[in-house]
């Protein structure tokens, strides 16, 4: 009986394998042509996350789209946004398995940035002036977010409305940005601050009278 439950089990997770590779959407897939653009090289992973607005959605060239990740340009079927493209992801980037990428506005993500697992980014926080009305009623507001090429961001850390972060940066795990993040530079922790930075020559820790962004 165990050896019958063995052989079971093998050809359930091969066919798993091939399941996933097959329901994987690239170029020349129908589902791709549902995205503003989706570029040559290009593969979202199976299953994806939910998402919804994908042709306000542009995929660059050689990205790599991990499973369960959520790309959503706006919060539900049929939802008219008002730029395009509302997230843009460039040329060779790894989006890292379980993130989130929900935009309203803008959302921009330059060429070669890796991102681990679990990231959650958005362009959108919910108003809270209004003490008479619950916060999630609220008007949202938006605040453009972008990421320099060739960056990092760790796993878990999340993107906040109007962060913009530099070319070659590091989001160290788990780290909350906002704000401007310089060119060049490590941050890491809760609101995220510079720990080192490239000061042409090498890269130096930073010093209490170089506060990070805020």
């Amino acid at each position: 009986m165990l050896g019958v439950t063995s052989m079971l089990a093998t050809v359930v997770r091969s066919v798993s394998v091939w399941a996933s590779r097959v329901a994987a959407i690239g170029p020349t897939d129908k589902a791709a042509r549902n995205y503003g653009r989706f570029g040559e090289g290009s593969i979202v992973a199976w299953p994806p996350g939910a998402g919804f607005g994908e042709r306000w959605i542009w995929l660059g060239s050689d990205t790599l789209i991990a499973a369960h990740v959520t790309l959503s340009a706006g919060m539900g079927p049929g939802q008219e946004m008002v730029t395009d493209p509302v997230v843009k992801i460039g040329d060779r980037c790894v989006i890292g398995r379980g993130t989130a990428i929900v935009g309203h506005f803008s959302i921009d993500i330059g060429d070669d940035v890796y991102m681990g697992m679990n990231i959650y980014i958005t362009d959108q926080n919910h108003g809270y002036a209004d003490l008479s009305q619950p916060i999630g009623t609220q008007t949202p507001n938006d605040d453009a977010v972008s990421i320099g090429s060739g960056s990092w961001i760790g796993s878990g850390a999340v993107i906040l409305p109007g962060a913009r972060i530099g070319s070659h940066v590091v989001v160290g795990a788990n780290s909350v940005v906002r704000g401007e993040i310089p060119d060049n530079c490590v941050v890491v922790g809760s609101p995220a601050r510079v720990v080192r930075r490239h000061d042409g020559s090498a890269w130096v820790r930073d010093t209490p009278d170089q506060p990070g962004p805020g």
